[in-house]
């Protein structure tokens, strides 16, 4: 029994950060994914390992399962949610901004892409896309034939290519852009702001209805540049602004008085800001003081 028990926890192990990824992209809640990955190991615990050909694909079946069930429920809790939704930010190591596929899949603006599908789309989009399971293992995850997967992954890649994030920035341009908003938020400068922003650039704000946020997306270069030059330069107390990676792409912490007030993360395409997605809610930043790992 013992043995039987040690073989399972090392393969759950193995593969422990690649499950939690896939929950966390199925969900855009570190919260809820670490609750799917206990589910998922009181499952694997029960299931005849001898058994098992691929015990990857076999784990990766077992979470989306049970993160499907859970994203139907959130899917309900949402709709009640104050204000504008964003997906928990993750603080993540410098590496997973160097595989660029995973930090687009990840990154806030492809989540919120993401949260425009079904949720047997967005199963099927994830594990083929970014996990490049094959066709007969996503139809035993999501439980429909192969030939109704591939017309899913059609439809959802279809559906994601039409509102994913425009292009590619290397590692130097977004350094280079977060240093640049850095400074014009921290002094206020609205032309330094307006020079970094896309025209169509939009901003979001999570506050949970916990605490202030903008209550609807606020549109346009201008509007964007004047709320943000009225932010930190006016705020009261010791406040402070950290450089991070959060889900992989450029952001930044703010502290009041040692405290986690903000994060702010960012979407650049060429050169320019074109996303903002400011969270506020705390109890969706809990997991901004240490790196969680993410994996494919």
């Amino acid at each position: 029994m013992s043995e039987r028990m040690d073989s399972a926890t090392e393969a759950f192990v193995a593969h422990r950060n690649l499950l939690f990824t896939v929950a966390y992209e199925l969900l855009g809640s570190a919260a809820d994914a670490e609750d799917v990955l206990q589910e998922t190991w009181l499952r694997w615990v029960d299931v005849e390992h001898d058994e098992v050909r691929n015990q990857r694909a076999y784990l990766v079946k077992i979470t989306t399962r049970q993160a499907l069930t859970r994203l139907r429920t959130l899917g309900r809790r949402k709709e009640s949610y104050v204000g504008p939704w964003l997906p928990e930010p993750l603080l993540t190591a410098p590496d997973v901004a160097e595989d660029v596929e995973l930090a687009d899949s990840v990154s806030m603006a492809m989540l919120l892409v993401l949260e425009t599908l079904t949720p047997t789309e967005r199963a099927v989009f994830v594990l083929r896309e970014v996990f490049a399971l094959e066709y007969d293992e996503i139809a035993e995850a999501v439980d429909k034939t192969q030939a109704a997967v591939r017309q899913i992954a059609h439809r959802a890649r279809s559906h994601v290519a039409a509102r994913r994030p425009r292009g590619v920035v290397s590692a130097s341009e977004s350094r280079g852009a977060l240093e640049a908003f850095q400074h014009a938020i921290e002094t206020g400068d609205l032309q330094s702001l307006l020079d970094l922003l896309a025209p169509d650039v939009v901003l979001l704000g999570d506050g949970g209805g916990v605490r202030q946020a903008v209550p609807h997306p606020v549109v346009g270069a201008e509007k964007v540049a004047r709320l943000l030059s009225l932010g930190l330069p006016n705020l009261t107390g010791d406040v402070s602004v950290e450089p991070v990676q959060i889900n992989g792409s450029p952001a930044l912490i703010v502290r009041i008085n040692g405290e986690i007030d903000d994060v702010v993360a960012m979407r650049i395409d060429n050169g320019l800001v074109t996303g903002l997605y400011i969270v506020r809610n705390p109890e969706k930043l809990s997991r901004v003081e240490q790196a969680i790992p993410v994996t494919r």
